[in-house]
């Protein structure tokens, strides 16, 4: 290590614990600092050189976002604004801002055919009421202005996760972190206008903060309660880690959100729960196609038997505890944590691919880990291609051929990190 260059091994060692076995935080010292026992000197390179890059860098970024909203402002038609997912968050906030229920369906549907909707089936939002205070703005917009906020603040959600994921890697040299923004659920998301590039921007700060900050990172879990079907099994595993290391802030955290999120939709539709409840009593959801492996299961077995759409998530469940309390004397969110969540997509009762944005802190850290990387790269290109094309060319994504997805993302991050060796680490 030279004068000049303070630092940077240690830094670079201590993110890429899952390649060295260090267990230390990340981050420890600023850049530009010197380590414990080294002076900095005073020929030391300015830093003027990193600045301009990251002007550079904010510059490309702003120049990148003004083209994207020119291109949704000179090219969404009313249509098109009602063709994607984002029409239900945006009536149901419609409905909120008029003091009306946000699952009426007769009432959003006519709403939407207003706004130019050309299909025979409402789109509701049928996220718990611990969402309205996500929608409740969108009562204050037009559709399309609305949209183009909403993608926008989901794009800058990805762009964030992904500069964030490649500092918890210890910032490597390459640019394979920048395969995320053509992560095909990354890229569903955007054309859905759903929500799960939220739900990945929740995950890496939890990844960020669950040592540092225990208490804030269990708080920015609570929009996992908008879908919380996805994440049983890594809930489970995230309970006994809290318990074997006794890091109950993360529970407090997480539990003080929650509550707070639910006074909060009171205070803005006293009668949420109880409209919610009516909504799903006469709305059979799980009676919908979904693309996952349990709806595969009842299509094989017997269609009618909802329950049987459940076991791949119990046999998740299981899995999941078995897996969290085995490892539990090493426990590493950045590694088995990563696990957890394909498992928890993948036995999903209820998921579509753009959920699968939360995948993609495994796939860079498979990707980054990999001890054969050339393979893992090319089937990643592969099987990232080929849900691509599935993207623009299904008419639909409820299509039975994206039911592979999820399973296949799992089966390649088990082989891209097959052989790599972890030492034992004691709970601290």
């Amino acid at each position: 290590m030279t004068a000049g260059e303070p630092g940077k091994d240690e830094t670079q060692s201590e993110d890429l614990r899952f390649a060295e076995g260090d267990n230390r935080k990340s981050g420890a010292f600023p850049p530009g600092a010197a380590l414990p026992g080294h002076t900095v000197s005073s020929d030391d390179p300015p830093n003027r050189g990193t600045a301009l890059r990251k002007l550079a860098a904010a510059c490309i970024v702003a120049a990148g976002c003004v083209f994207v909203v020119m291109l949704y402002v000179l090219g969404l038609t009313p249509a098109e604004v009602t063709q994607r997912d984002y029409i239900e968050y945006w009536a149901a906030g419609q409905q909120l801002a008029h003091h009306a229920d946000p699952y009426d369906f007769v009432a959003i549907y006519r709403m939407e055919r207003q706004n130019g909707m050309q299909t025979t089936e409402p789109r509701v939002c049928f996220s718990p009421p611990v969402a309205l205070e996500f929608v409740w703005p969108l009562g204050w917009t037009t559709a399309k202005p609305g949209l183009i906020v909403w993608l926008m603040a989901e794009l800058g959600c990805v762009l964030v996760s992904i500069w964030l994921l490649w500092r918890q890697f210890g910032r490597p040299d390459s640019r394979l972190h920048l395969l995320g923004l053509a992560f095909a659920p990354v890229v569903a998301c955007q054309m859905a206008g759903q929500i799960g590039a939220f739900f990945l921007l929740c995950l890496v700060l939890f990844l960020q903060f669950h040592r540092t900050g225990p208490f804030l990172a269990g708080a920015v879990l609570m929009p996992f309660a908008l879908k919380p079907h996805l994440f049983v099994p890594f809930a489970i595993a995230l309970l006994i880690w809290c318990i074997v290391r006794r890091t109950f802030s993360i529970l407090a955290g997480a539990f003080a959100a929650l509550a707070v999120s639910c006074a909060v939709s009171v205070a803005i539709d006293p009668h949420s729960w109880a409209q919610y409840s009516h909504m799903t009593a006469t709305f059979p959801l799980m009676d919908w196609f979904v693309p996952t492996v349990g709806m595969g299961l009842r299509y094989v077995v017997d269609r009618p038997a909802r329950w049987i759409g459940f076991l791949p998530e119990a046999a998740g469940c299981a899995w999941a505890a078995w897996y969290a309390w085995k490892r539990r004397a090493r426990w590493d969110w950045m590694s088995d944590g990563q696990v957890v969540m394909l498992v928890s997509v993948a036995c999903a009762p209820y998921s579509w691919i753009s959920d699968q944005c939360v995948l993609l802190p495994a796939v860079l850290a498979a990707i980054f880990r990999s001890t054969s990387r050339n393979v893992s790269l090319t089937l990643f290109l592969l099987l990232d291609g080929v849900m691509l094309w599935e993207l623009f060319k299904l008419s639909s994504m409820t299509s039975f051929w994206y039911a592979w997805t999820a399973p296949a993302w799992l089966a390649w991050y088990l082989y891209a990190t097959r052989s790599r060796q972890e030492p034992a680490r004691a709970v601290s």
